[in-house]
């Protein structure tokens, strides 16, 4: 009788799990009981929140369906001018991070703020028979709606979306009326952060067995269990508190259960793509030297010459002011052409967090609509 197929191994909690869902670097032994924990009743927590699939907020149409990501058209109505399109992060959560909940949605402020054609990426979980795309697959799925929307649009990068829109800026120009980059790693080795720490202590060998743990995908699971540890009283304690609390207001239960639709429900990553951007552009930092190579050439962030507003968080932890600011040297946009501001709060707040949408990003709107056209 032949030997039962054996079980894949879990991955090793002992080591901090990479951005933006990982474990503390310095976990104490109380947080690795939780890790532990955590893991053995994952699935059961998914099946729990996962019969409530995350959803867009706001009514919009699919003008392209792609392998990588939807292409969803917010416009209102006889909308003209250069169109908009917002790079939501692949990192691990859907593009329910841009249009959260009503009255308290980025789309829905860029739509009332005036700007005109407007659209959104929603990138797909990864499938196993897409574990093998890596970065560029990804620029090519980008640049094909950039295409279809007349091949000239003003770019909006969130988090890691931020990266990617200023590699598509830095290899096609042109392309590219104007630039905002929100809580987006540029340079990832400026600053203190405590990823710039664990990234490099941490070996890519026990990335690659996340990778082979996964069947060859990064999933979404792994980067939760390890998100949720860096808090765990958050997770274990404060939300149940937070119910009991606001239980007669049916406007926080709502937004309550849209978040947890969203954090509950974590993509999975293709393992090539997620290896390469830890090794090329967290370790070795080839964006920002000038070394990384997209769409066939090394991309030079100075070739971005069109207006430029950056936006970060005074207390993001995930990605500093500093990684973001970077791009005001990086990039070749003249000094007068370069907006810069700092918010209250964290990471997730630069997108989701209703003072910041109230106060900052009617601010971009107005910004895009004088900036991002087309001048003789």
């Amino acid at each position: 009788m032949s030997d039962p197929k054996p079980t894949p191994a879990k991955p090793n909690l002992n080591v901090p799990f990479f951005w933006p869902l990982q474990l503390a670097t310095d976990m104490a032994e109380q947080g690795m009981e939780l890790a532990a924990r955590n893991v053995k009743f994952l699935d059961e927590e998914l099946l729990l929140h996962g019969g409530i699939k995350p959803k867009l907020a706001t009514e919009h149409t699919v003008r392209l369906k792609l392998r990588t990501l939807d292409l969803c058209d917010y416009s209102a109505p006889g909308a003209k001018g250069i169109p908009t399109l917002v790079n939501a992060p692949y990192a691990g959560h859907t593009s329910m991070i841009a249009d959260y909940h009503e009255g308290q949605s980025l789309m829905q402020t860029l739509k009332n703020s005036g700007v005109g054609p407007l659209l959104l990426t929603d990138w797909h979980s990864a499938t196993p028979d897409m574990k093998d795309l890596e970065v560029d697959q990804y620029l090519g799925d980008f640049l094909a709606c950039i295409d279809d929307l007349g091949g000239r649009v003003n770019l909006v990068g969130l988090c890691q979306g931020g990266w990617m829109a200023a590699m598509l800026a830095a290899r096609f120009p042109d392309k590219v009326a104007s630039l905002v980059l929100a809580g987006s790693p540029i340079d990832t080795h400026a600053g203190h952060g405590p990823l710039l720490k664990m990234v490099k202590q941490t070996p890519m060998s026990f990335y690659e067995e996340l990778v082979e743990s996964g069947g060859g995908l990064m999933l979404g699971k792994y980067m939760l269990a390890g998100w949720k540890n860096m808090h765990p009283e958050q997770h274990y304690v404060q939300e149940h508190i937070d119910l009991y609390e606001h239980i007669d207001d049916p406007v926080w239960l709502s937004k309550t259960e849209a978040f947890e639709r969203w954090y509950e429900n974590p993509l999975n990553l293709p393992g090539r793509w997620y290896l390469q951007v830890i090794d090329q552009l967290f370790r070795r930092n080839l964006l920002a030297k000038g070394q990384f190579i997209g769409q066939g050439r090394a991309l030079h962030l100075k070739d971005i010459t069109c207006p430029l507003y950056l936006l970060a968080g005074e207390s993001d932890d995930i990605t500093p002011h500093e990684q973001v600011f970077a791009a005001e040297s990086l990039c070749g946009t003249p000094a007068s052409q370069i907006e810069k501001r700092i918010v209250p709060g964290g990471h997730v707040g630069l997108f989701m967090g209703k003072r910041t949408l109230d106060e900052a990003w009617p601010q971009i709107g107005a910004w895009i609509r004088t900036k991002g056209v087309d001048r003789a």
